[in-house]
């Protein structure tokens, strides 16, 4: 899905805009919105761990992975610092080999919209059904193209392409414009997308 070496160089360099050092409000609003209880919870694209550990802190049993092994590192020290328990795992997300039972809920901030293709994306969403339990959910938070036109930030999805990337496998359950937390200003204009798995996928 990634280039490694692209990732694994911007931990060690620290150009690491998303990367706040704090929880994502829009993950933490989202679990308290839908009553989201504790739980198996997968993060995708974890980077140095932030959110995987205040789900872990909230009673989440917490399995998360990067395609950085700089980033997992940094996620172990983390935990290992505040005495938190979550299993970190180097891996890509389309191809990441996931062992254990299904996952209630998986979160992903900034991992699905970085992929380019329309196939790879319904492949994404497919992988991400494929490890939750039935009814199981899923958070995305996703770069949106509304807006002014802008040269950097996260890469930009429609509405309509996330529609069209998560069927049949998932319902949506809410979509909200929103904002990226980031460390860069303004903050990128962005969509919290939670998702069902479908009953019959």
């Amino acid at each position: 899905m990634c280039d490694q070496a692209h990732w694994e160089a911007r931990y060690v360099e620290g150009d690491l805009p998303w990367d706040t050092g704090r929880p994502d409000r829009n993950l933490i609003e989202a679990i308290a919105a839908h009553n989201v209880s504790p739980c198996r919870a997968l993060e995708i694209g974890c980077g140095s761990g932030t959110n995987s550990l205040w789900m872990a802190d909230a009673g989440f049993d917490v399995t998360a992975f990067d395609i950085s092994s700089v980033a997992i590192e940094h996620g172990r020290e983390k935990a290992a610092a505040v005495e938190r328990s979550v299993t970190f795992l180097v891996g890509d997300a389309l191809t990441a080999d996931i062992d254990g039972a299904a996952y209630d809920f998986a979160f992903d901030r900034g991992c699905f919209h970085s992929i380019e293709s329309d196939k790879a994306r319904r492949r994404f969403a497919e992988r991400v059904a494929a490890h939750l339990s039935p009814h199981g959910l899923w958070l995305s938070l996703i770069g949106s193209r509304d807006g002014a036109p802008r040269e950097s930030g996260p890469p930009r999805m429609s509405a309509l392409e996330i529609a069209q990337a998560i069927e049949p496998c998932f319902e949506i359950v809410e979509l909200t414009a929103t904002h990226l937390d980031s460390n860069s200003e303004p903050a990128p204009e962005a969509w919290r997308c939670l998702m069902r798995k479908r009953r019959d996928w």
